[in-house]
């Protein structure tokens, strides 16, 4: 019986401890909501964090990236397929993955495996307007803002490292980077210090919708 109560407690302290909610904010100085910002959370004491076995998807429609940005955790699996009735040639040549694929209609590639963190910038040299992300992050705990600028996740008590990732940032990172402590700190604002550099197609795309940028 005491067995019994013994793990009981430690199966609820361990669900208490993974309840914790962190929303973060990210806003310029014009208190402009901004989204598709990539926010992830790396645990200032080291944890054994399970590999994922999920492949994630970089797909091409319209003759665009889908989605612009992909945030995926390190060795994570990322799949190419073509949405298009065109062929694309897509590339990378990011220092933490070099890359080249055809990508035909009919024909499905392998997927590739990302196990550099960093941004991944792609391209197609078949379509030169055609521009997309991925960032590989080294934590479990990551995701992207909405529309509304904002991310919420679920995270487990401790110290943490929150870093924020968006190819149109210009800020110096290291100065947006802080360090959080949960559950104490539930809500954090992170405010641009400078303005976004220039969309080059004046839109993104996030969750389904499109954002335009001044």
């Amino acid at each position: 019986m005491l067995k019994l109560i013994l793990v009981f407690t430690l199966f609820s302290v361990s669900f208490f401890v993974q309840s914790n909610q962190i929303s973060v904010n990210v806003l310029t100085q014009e208190r402009q909501r901004v989204g598709n910002v990539v926010v992830y959370l790396t645990p200032k004491v080291s944890e054994v964090s399970a590999v994922s076995t999920k492949i994630e998807i970089m797909d091409q429609v319209n003759t665009q990236f889908s989605p612009h940005i992909l945030a995926i955790q390190k060795d994570t699996q990322v799949r190419f397929p073509n949405s298009d009735s065109i062929k694309h040639h897509v590339y990378s040549f990011s220092q933490p993955k070099t890359f080249e694929l055809q990508l035909y209609k009919e024909l499905q590639a392998d997927p590739l495996l990302f196990s550099n963190t960093g941004a991944v910038e792609l391209g197609c040299n078949i379509h030169d307007w055609m521009l997309g992300y991925i960032f590989v992050v080294d934590t479990p705990y990551f995701g992207k803002t909405d529309i509304d600028g904002k991310l919420t996740l679920e995270v487990p008590e401790g110290e943490y490292q929150l870093d924020i990732w968006h190819p149109r940032i210009q800020d110096d990172l290291s100065v947006l980077s802080r360090s959080v402590s949960l559950p104490v700190e539930s809500d954090v604002e992170i405010v641009l210090f400078s303005p976004l550099l220039p969309d080059v197609n004046q839109y993104e795309e996030i969750s389904g919708e499109f954002s335009e940028y001044e």
